[in-house]
């Protein structure tokens, strides 16, 4: 996967996380905040960090964010700032722009500006949080769109020795395994003829109503 450049505007919790993980991954990150703090203390681990004003595109333009691949808006209480932010970069010709907003309103507004993706960190990382907590077995998952979901889920105690066959033909096509690992090691063979042990982690495909009652059946 070839690395890309990406300015981050707004370098408070979420959008240092954002800039300091994308560097991470050995992409250009220019981090820009409006306040100096945030930028001081990204100054070593960001290709740059800058302090300007994002509402003012030409500040925007001088920093560099016009020959960005991406720009991530992480301003999130300054509603105003967020969209003339926002604005700037797509008037500079940002091929792809991902915005934070923090309300229903707000997240229409970004969406009819010209924002590719919107997002709601507090409400996505609520979603998964509340998953998790209805069942433990769950790990982690991801929204395919059209109602399909990919679930990351351990095999509890009461399925050792099991195998998934039998579980899969009982939900009648409407959840596949796409793959198991055993701690680092992926499992080879088919993996509904393979004699389970507890914490091995299935990789589930289905919507969520089936998705829900087969992990609850295996619960």
């Amino acid at each position: 996967m070839k690395n890309n450049s990406f300015v981050v505007i707004g370098l408070g919790t979420f959008g240092s996380t954002v800039a300091t993980e994308l560097a991470n991954f050995g992409n250009r990150v220019i981090g820009i905040d409006i306040e100096e703090g945030p930028v001081s203390r990204l100054a070593d681990i960001l290709t740059e960090a800058l302090i300007a004003d994002a509402r003012d595109e030409e500040a925007l333009r001088e920093a560099g964010a016009a020959h960005c691949d991406v720009a991530v808006i992480a301003i999130g209480e300054d509603l105003e700032a967020n969209v003339l932010c926002t604005m700037n970069v797509k008037m500079l010709g940002v091929p792809c722009i991902w915005v934070k907003a923090v309300t229903k309103t707000h997240h229409r507004i970004l969406s009819r500006i010209g924002a590719d993706r919107v997002i709601e960190p507090e409400q996505e990382v609520g979603r998964h949080i509340a998953q998790k907590l209805h069942n433990p077995l769950i790990r982690d998952y991801l929204s395919l769109g059209n109602g399909f979901y990919i679930v990351d889920i351990r095999v509890p105690e009461s399925l050792d020795g099991g195998k998934l066959g039998p579980l899969l033909a009982d939900a009648k096509g409407k959840v596949r395994c796409l793959g198991a690992m055993r701690g680092t090691t992926f499992i080879p063979g088919k993996i509904e003829e393979v004699a389970l042990k507890t914490d091995d982690k299935l990789l589930l495909l289905g919507e969520r109503q089936e998705l829900r009652d087969f992990s609850e059946t295996i619960s």
